[in-house]
């Protein structure tokens, strides 16, 4: 019997059993819509057994997925990026969702609080609250998550440059709920090697920003076990225009950046390693994008386990959020939208994710609204709950097509691998993506796929349907959602209510405390965390730090 023999001994297909016979399941009814029974994965029959590269779900490399049950054990997690306007604004929305069904929040910033600004800088004139929620203190940040249990809700925060002192916000939040934070479960962007080569929103010069990084890897390590301090992100490198390949190559090369970040801080890679998440965009070419998130979940398996050491399987899974493509929505006949996120939402879903936001049909013209953001959620529920697909782990495993796809998505990502380490004088990755921002490469490569991809459009060799063709419409327009400047001008008046009644000695203490740790190499988290609960505002935490540590521009390229 299997359960006689060593686990050594097993064919892939009786340890697959074995751990899924173990493993928790959702009570469901797992057949099909006209009655017919479903088995939880399949495979070559049941002599043979799959090639190693492919192998079985829960099994190294994790091509089928993390887990022997798929999604019969745990369903994605509903995840919808929303923020918009002031905090009690967004603060509804977030109830409107999770009271619609979704299971989990992901924070969209405004473009002053991405860029480290207060709303009453002058350059945030007009951007307050435009494409995101504006959070200028822990006192924003406390009213943002006003009656949502911070320990029983998983957070997504989407910024980088200040991500840790907006995490330090978050932390004040979920202590003045009376919470205790080292039960905080949720992810954070912080990828800032990204910002350089897609994005375009950074504080400093790379170097003080990865000594950031560290810092929050340690922390989180040590006090917040359950929370991932760094959410790799290909979204934003895919939104500017690069291949999937690229896109792939590119985040799993700045996830390997990170690791040998946290090595060189003496962490242990399968203490910190499962700290680690990814965030991926899914696009319209609905097979390739299955084929890049098994490639995905290989490579890193493999590179974790044999480059960089780790051992346990929790450190060589590949955890991934996954958004449909921004990008591929169209202001032209925006109702075509929702079709696109649906199909969007189902190759991420195929390709294992595990967890999922679906773009809304106006977001393409304006941040959603409330109907459009309905639409969006109910995008994933049904996908989840009438299409079938959470019935059979990753359905598509030994097609041809995907499997091929899947190899040869892998074998371009390798070329890439090769060519940023062998930009580095030391044959690392973080050596070579640092080579490849300050020379242009990466953004030069992106430029090159999203030119490429621009001249097939004009010649007629791809399509989008309502742009490039079948324009012919009885669709009329769209009322969005508008914020008003009024917004802006209440936040800016609560601002300068919040710091005239505030301890301004005690933020003055806590600033100068940070500055002080800033030209030590002591971890930077503990005193931005006081100066959080002291109310500094997130300007003054940013420049009190740009005051150190100067700006940064990025070298001109033509």
């Amino acid at each position: 019997m299997a359960e006689d023999r060593s686990e050594e001994s097993q064919t892939g297909r009786q340890r697959w059993r074995r751990g899924y016979e173990q493993a928790a399941k959702r009570e469901a009814d797992f057949t099909t819509l006209s009655g017919l029974d479903v088995d939880p994965v399949y495979g070559p029959p049941d002599d043979q057994e799959p090639p190693d590269r492919i192998g079985w779900p829960g099994e190294f490399p994790f091509t089928r997925g993390l887990y022997p049950t798929g999604y019969r054990g745990k369903p994605w997690t509903i995840r919808q990026f929303s923020g918009f306007g002031n905090v009690r604004q967004t603060n509804e929305r977030y109830k409107m969702l999770l009271g619609a069904g979704g299971a989990g929040l992901s924070v969209a910033f405004d473009m002053p609080t991405l860029m480290g600004r207060d709303s009453d800088d002058p350059r945030s004139l007009g951007e307050v609250g435009h494409c995101g929620v504006a959070i200028d203190s822990a006192a924003d940040m406390a009213e943002l998550f006003d009656g949502i249990p911070l320990d029983e809700t998983t957070t997504s925060m989407t910024i980088s440059g200040p991500a840790v002192p907006v995490f330090c916000m978050y932390l004040v939040a979920a202590e003045r709920q009376g919470k205790d934070i080292g039960k905080l479960d949720g992810t954070l962007q912080t990828d800032i090697f990204k910002e350089y080569t897609a994005q375009k929103e950074w504080l400093f010069a790379p170097e003080p920003h990865l000594r950031l990084i560290g810092d929050l890897m340690e922390f989180c390590s040590q006090n917040i076990p359950r929370y991932k301090p760094v959410s790799v992100s290909g979204y934003h490198i895919r939104e500017a225009g690069s291949t999937a390949a690229q896109e792939l190559a590119f985040t799993l090369a700045d996830g390997f950046g990170y690791v040998e970040l946290g090595i060189s801080r003496g962490l242990d890679v399968d203490q910190f390693a499962p700290g680690l998440s990814f965030f991926f965009d899914a696009h319209i070419d609905f097979f390739e994008e299955i084929a890049k998130f098994r490639a995905a979940r290989r490579i890193w398996a493999r590179w974790l386990r044999d480059v960089y050491g780790a051992k346990t399987p929790r450190a060589q899974w590949m955890r991934f959020h996954t958004q449909t493509a921004g990008v591929s929505l169209t202001a032209q006949q925006p109702q075509n939208n929702v079709v696109r996120t649906a199909i969007e939402a189902l190759a991420a879903v195929l390709g294992g994710t595990n967890s999922l936001h679906t773009n809304a049909l106006d977001e393409v013209l304006a941040l959603p609204s409330e109907s459009a953001a309905e639409t969006a959620l109910r995008t994933q529920q049904v996908i989840m709950e009438e299409t079938g697909v959470t019935s059979v782990a990753d359905p598509l495993g030994g097609s041809w097509y995907v499997e091929a796809l899947t190899d040869r998505i892998e074998a371009e990502a390798e070329q890439v691998f090769a060519k940023i380490r062998g930009m580095s004088p030391d044959g690392s990755m973080t050596g070579g993506i640092l080579r490849g921002i300050e020379n242009g490469w990466f953004t030069g490569e992106i430029a090159d796929a999203a030119f490429e991809y621009q001249q097939k459009l004009e010649k007629g060799e791809k399509h989008v349907v309502g742009v490039t063709g079948h324009t012919a419409t009885v669709g009329g327009e769209l009322e969005i959602l508008r914020i008003s400047p009024d917004v802006e001008r209440a936040q800016v008046r609560e601002l300068a209510a919040r710091r005239a009644s505030r301890d301004q000695a005690a933020v003055d203490r806590a600033l100068a405390a940070m500055a002080a740790a800033a030209r030590t190499d002591a971890n930077l988290v503990p005193p931005m965390l006081e100066a959080a609960r002291a109310e500094a505002t997130l300007g003054e935490i940013c420049g009190a730090l740009r005051a150190e540590w100067g700006s940064y521009s990025e070298p001109a390229a033509f």
